[in-house]
């Protein structure tokens, strides 16, 4: 014999040689090094195509296919380990079955994992959602600053963040203010006296929209007559911003305008009144 026979049977020796030997389940050094070698190799394959395709993406969208790719490039790892068992002789059937009750446990465990995720790569691939878009989500205002594979982040007007998990986007009704486009109508109720001069009204809820920095000048803003109140004639001054995430702000201004207009002009915001009527012995006193 040889000395390259005798290294080789050396090897061989090496490679065969048991790490695991039950009754259904036999692993070796062999198996144990090919799986190594074949993670390495999926590494290297799945880096260049990362590269490649990365390179070609918009700056807005390698965030979205950076979550996509973490996915699967566990989902390649798991299924590239499962197949060398497979072929070594491993008999999968047998561990499957025998670990079907743990399966199950975890299954219901981590179902809302798993909702999140595949929630996360729907929104990411029909780009229902962006990073910058101001959503409403149970009475809170937010923009959107980070898209996750299972969660989704953002900014509320309070400065604080708020962490959805992206199955609340397939369940939930979910406001998205700037899934068209960034502009968006907002408008400010306001009661005047009955008896005003309603187009003076008109015209002074105008000049604080025209005035107004942040309010754009097309579409134009407009004044609506809403209603005859219980104690006010209805009004409310609509117009159009590019930046509904701070419109508190812009709103707030414009009644400071509002007021000292109307103090200005002597048009009057009255406030909820009620007559009393007594009545003693059958007359009202």
């Amino acid at each position: 014999m040889t000395k390259i026979e005798t290294l080789v049977g050396s090897i061989r020796k090496i490679l065969l040689y048991p790490i695991y030997d039950g009754d259904t389940v036999h692993l070796t050094i062999g198996t144990f090094l090919t799986i190594i070698v074949a993670l390495i190799g999926v590494t290297y394959l799945l880096k260049l195509i990362h590269k490649i395709v990365a390179v070609k993406l918009p700056e807005e969208d390698k965030n979205k296919f950076e979550s996509i790719f973490q996915f699967f490039k566990y989902l390649f790892y798991i299924l590239v380990t499962v197949v060398i068992l497979h072929t070594s002789g491993v008999n999968l059937t047998v561990i499957l079955t025998a670990s079907a009750a743990l399966f199950v446990g975890l299954g219901f465990a981590l179902q809302y994992l798993f909702q999140d995720i595949i929630s996360g790569i729907l929104i990411l691939l029909d780009q229902s959602l962006h990073v910058g878009d101001i959503i409403e989500l149970e009475n809170k205002v937010g923009r959107v600053f980070e898209i996750r594979l299972r969660t989704t982040r953002a900014l509320t007007r309070d400065d604080k963040v708020i962490v959805i998990p992206n199955h609340k986007f397939l369940t939930d009704a979910i406001y998205n203010y700037t899934q068209n486009h960034k502009t968006t109508r907002e408008s400010i109720k306001i009661g005047v006296a009955y008896g005003s001069d309603v187009n003076l009204v008109t015209q002074l809820l105008k000049e604080v929209a025209d005035e107004q920095k942040g309010v754009l000048r097309s579409p134009k803003p407009f004044v609506l007559f809403d209603d005859f109140g219980d104690s006010a004639l209805m009004f409310s001054l609509n117009y159009f911003i590019n930046d509904s995430f701070s419109d508190p702000s812009t709103k707030s201004s414009m009644r400071y305008k509002i007021d000292a207009k109307f103090r200005e002009h002597n048009v009057v915001i009255p406030f909820p009144q009620r007559d009393v009527h007594v009545y003693q012995s059958g007359k009202s006193v």
